[in-house]
């Protein structure tokens, strides 16, 4: 897949990416998550889109943070890439793309979440170098 790009989206772009995010969590409505994005992009969010041919294929919201036991960082949120793009090295190349943007933006390391459930994840996150260290827990109020 040499036609892979990464392209940095803004607020304007909110729908197309809820509506890949809908892919991952239908449980949300494309309106709810446009909402929730359109906060997010006001709190330092930013989102790069994974093309391929021109198509948007994928996203990858990227946080910038601070914590004292890590540093500065990023931290990639909700990755996902079309199903019948998966397994087609864009991952690889994604994340690629996060170690040189971690470095640009004066970063020492990258953290993020993976959900219990997503085995194929947790692999490929691990087949590139990232360490499961904790446990990550919500209350919802």
């Amino acid at each position: 897949m040499k036609d892979i790009r990464f392209n940095q989206l803004d607020k304007s772009s909110c729908t197309a990416i809820a509506e890949l995010l809908n892919e991952l969590a239908p449980s949300f409505s494309i309106e709810l998550l446009v909402e929730r994005l359109e906060e997010m992009f006001e709190r330092n969010y930013q989102c790069v889109g994974i093309y391929y041919n021109q198509e948007l294929v994928g996203v990858c919201g990227v946080w910038v943070l601070t914590k004292y036991y890590s540093g500065r960082h990023i931290e990639p949120d909700n990755v996902f890439i079309k199903p019948e793009y998966q397994n087609q090295g864009i991952g690889k190349k994604l994340n690629e793309w996060l170690v040189a943007f971690a470095h640009d933006n004066g970063c020492k390391a990258i953290e993020l979440n993976c959900y219990n459930e997503n085995h194929k994840g947790q692999a490929f996150w691990e087949e590139n170098g990232f360490e499961a260290i904790g446990i990550h827990y919500s209350k919802s109020l």
